[in-house]
């Protein structure tokens, strides 16, 4: 037999795996010649294979010579990438889908050998499997009565929370890709269904009218005018200090926004680029900041040595931050006296779909509100209402007879 040139590779048939090897030298991502080897069922296979690296290698594509296992790199890329690069509040989301579902799912598939059809296989079954049944949650109570007594209740995480795990997954992978430890994304290949996204009832103009007068002698009034007339996110609203604000000139800047963040109230920049803006005050909302700013200035006499100089325009009744999810004690009581069942949120989406009613371009509404993309708001939000509607169905009726 002709002896193989340098280079060109050999293939051996392993009788124990009852498989075809191939061993050929190519250049991997720490820039070294290395012998890697691939395997197949026949030796076609194997050939198409190593041809198919030899190409790889001749273009000046790295050939991946990591062998580390999922949990390892998520771990890696946690600390590496996602904690120096993203805000606190991303990254605390990002870890608790990497340590609940991604590490107990994959942590022990390697990197450069997960497939799209593993990928797949896994999220459908995320998808599918009882939450209740999973993390025994019943059988955790003093008294089970559903999955634990033998009568499942089918506890399934929703649309939204499965295409939030699939998107760590794929950004994880993505940054793989960007290091050259592998050539593709196997997670870009996998569809997961598009959650329905709800934006909440709103409330019409004389709905929105009676709330700020029930919630007139509220000492978080000019909260709800705020949330109301500027279209503001809660962590907008608790982390806005009195210096963004210049009542002389009308003018209001939102920069900074409050959250629970690792069990500790954080401040930090506003949720996107977009979402930070200068907005002028209608003097429905000066006339609020001005009523709250001598409320606060009494609580602060009242409070005395307790008063904490937060900056804060929101704030307890001794200066510090509110807790964002302990507003509910002032909005639940509200809602309750007006029969209502809107979340806090919905008053903001209240806000974008009046100003869309109202007949005001979609661009100027996304910069009051602050979206990422006018897409999100035409999206989301531009729903018109039925009296809308009837007018234009009308008006198209009117030609056509």
């Amino acid at each position: 037999m002709a002896k193989r040139a340098n280079g060109d590779g050999s293939i051996t048939y392993l009788k124990s795996k009852g498989l075809y090897q191939g061993r050929v030298y190519v250049t991997t991502t720490s820039g070294v010649p290395k012998r890697v080897a691939v395997y197949g069922k026949t030796r076609e296979e194997v050939r198409e294979k190593m041809t198919a690296l030899q190409a790889q290698d001749n273009q000046g594509i790295p050939t991946p010579d990591t062998n580390v296992n999922m949990a390892d790199y998520l771990a890696y890329w946690l600390a590496a990438v996602v904690k120096v690069n993203r805000r606190p509040k991303t990254y605390q989301g990002y870890e608790s889908v990497v340590r609940v579902h991604l590490i107990p799912g994959l942590g022990n598939r390697k990197l450069r050998t997960l497939r799209a059809a593993d990928v797949r296989t896994w999220l459908a079954r995320v998808a599918t499997t009882c939450q209740c049944c999973a993390n025994g949650w019943d059988k955790a109570r003093k008294e089970p009565g559903c999955c634990a007594a033998g009568e499942c209740c089918n506890t399934r995480l929703s649309r939204r929370m499965v295409q939030s795990i699939h998107a760590v997954l794929r950004n994880a992978i993505e940054n793989a890709v960007r290091e050259e430890l592998i050539l593709r994304n196997v997670a870009k290949l996998v569809q997961v269904p598009t959650p329905d996204y709800g934006t909440g009832k709103g409330l019409t103009v004389p709905q929105a009218r009676l709330l700020l007068k029930s919630a007139r002698a509220d000492r978080l009034h000019a909260l709800y005018v705020l949330a109301l007339a500027m279209g503001m996110r809660r962590g907008e609203l608790l982390g806005l200090h009195w210096s963004a604000i210049d009542l002389e000139r009308g003018t209001l800047i939102v920069s900074s926004n409050l959250q629970r963040v690792d069990g500790a109230l954080q401040l930090g920049p506003t949720k996107t680029a977009s979402s930070l803006r200068t907005l002028p005050l209608p003097p429905l909302v000066v006339m609020a900041l001005r009523e709250h700013q001598e409320r606060q200035a009494q609580e602060r006499a009242t409070a005395g040595d307790r008063w904490k100089d937060t900056g804060l325009v929101f704030t307890s009744r001794v200066g510090t931050a509110i807790e964002p999810d302990n507003l509910r004690r002032s909005w639940y009581p509200l809602r309750e006296r007006l029969g209502l069942t809107l979340r806090f949120h919905d008053l903001r989406h209240t806000c974008v779909t009046l100003l869309l009613d109202l007949g005001v371009p979609p661009h100027i509404v996304r910069q009051i509100a602050g979206h990422s993309d006018i897409g999100v708001t035409m999206k989301v939000y531009a729903h018109a209402s039925l009296d809308e509607q009837r007018k234009a169905l009308g008006s198209l009726s009117e030609r056509l007879a």
